[in-house]
């Protein structure tokens, strides 16, 4: 990081058990995600000094530190819905280059699966009916139908086709293939994805996220904490985050997502062009969030994000750029504010840990350059991250 004296690396990265997980509470899945990664960097806990996390708890993150058994001197608890990780590391590395931390674990948790299947919650995420939602809630919007808005715009504006849209989630479940710890692996078509229930116009059920159990942990620290740790460290080189709206009615453009401005604030930090990213995680709760996300993020134009994805330019195998290398939210995992499951792929693969699905760049050496955005509530939060080693 350029804004402080430190440089700033994420030194330990690890998912907790995902998929279908009938037996444990979020908090156990916070736990075991958070264990896993300090086990992966070699840092014992007692050296942990920040620590962030959202959506649990009635004083999140306070209660889940205390179940943790930390008692962190920096904290953060933004949330802002899938964004919240990448703009929680861009806050915690700010913090540890300026030396107000050490090492600042990041964990999430959510049995978001198993609780509707035991009735302890339904399918619908509301977001409630007070201050300006209430001027969209009678009209019966939800969470999926404002996506769908979206995408039909850039659909209206700029020529994509729903084919175009299927080959994201196509392209995503090629790479989950090469996962073993993804939940959907068997390949599926154009086809298949078009020949689904229609779940919003124009999205069918495999244009969207699968629902799971799961969490993540990432464990950022100062380079001197790095030389300690067993993993080679992945450097933070630069962030970006941004607030676009809560109602569509103060949308500017559907067709524009709030990744152009933390993407552009992010490569301009990180001193580096899209042209020299070798791949990207990109939340992915429904296929257009990733085509209009690599448009706004500078890898094709505005309006091209159709013709740029038809073409099988993300895989990880023989793909231009692969994105979401472990199959994304379409077809991996996605227990919720996906985020953080971003930045423990993109660790992985820049330290060589992909088997199967590991990205080479020509000549086969390992990858040097990736980015990581995150998207939350309906386009109305970016945070990106960009990482090298």
């Amino acid at each position: 990081m350029t804004r402080g004296s430190r440089k700033v690396a994420v030194v330990g990265a690890a998912l907790s058990d995902c998929g279908r997980v009938a037996d444990a509470t979020p908090y156990t899945l916070h736990a075991q995600a958070a264990r896993r990664a300090l086990a992966d960097a070699g840092l014992d806990r007692a050296r942990v000094d920040g620590f962030a996390s959202a959506g649990l708890g009635t004083l999140a993150p306070v209660e889940v530190a205390e179940y943790l058994g930390l008692r962190p001197t920096w904290v953060d608890s933004t949330s802002v819905g899938g964004s919240t990780w990448e703009v929680m590391a861009g806050h915690a590395a700010d913090a540890i280059a300026a030396g107000h931390a050490n090492a600042v674990l990041l964990v999430y948790g959510s049995t978001a699966r198993a609780d509707i299947k035991a009735g302890r919650r339904t399918g619908d995420l509301s977001f409630g009916a007070r201050g300006p939602l209430q001027f969209e809630v009678p009209y019966g919007h939800t969470l999926i139908a404002k996506y769908a808005m979206a995408a039909r715009r850039h659909m209206i504006e700029h020529g994509t086709t729903i084919e175009q849209l299927a080959q994201v989630a196509v392209q995503a479940r090629a790479n989950a293939s090469l996962n073993p710890e993804a939940m959907f692996r068997d390949p599926i078509t154009v086809d298949d994805v078009l020949s689904g229930p229609v779940i919003a116009d124009p999205f069918t059920k495999l244009h969207c996220c699968l629902r799971s159990d799961g969490g993540a942990a990432v464990l950022l620290a100062a380079e001197e904490y790095a030389r300690d740790c067993r993993t080679a460290p992945v450097w933070i080189l630069g962030t970006g985050e941004h607030i676009s709206h809560a109602t569509m009615s103060e949308w500017p453009d559907f067709t524009v997502s709030p990744a152009a401005v933390s993407g552009r604030l992010a490569f301009e930090r990180a001193g580096v062009h899209p042209d020299e990213i070798d791949f990207a995680e990109i939340y992915d709760a429904f296929t257009y969030m990733t085509l209009v996300t690599l448009e706004d993020l500078g890898f094709c134009a505005k309006g091209e994000g159709g013709t740029f994805v038809e073409k099988g330019r993300l895989l990880v195998r023989g793909g231009e750029l692969p994105v979401n290398t472990d199959g994304g939210g379409l077809s991996a995992q996605h227990p919720g504010m996906r985020g953080l499951f971003l930045l423990v792929e993109a660790v992985r693969q820049l330290r060589g840990e992909g088997a199967e699905r590991q990205v080479r760049r020509a000549g086969g050496e390992l990858p040097r350059l990736a980015v990581a955005s995150g998207t939350g509530g309906w386009f109305c939060s970016s945070g990106t991250v960009v990482l090298g080693r």
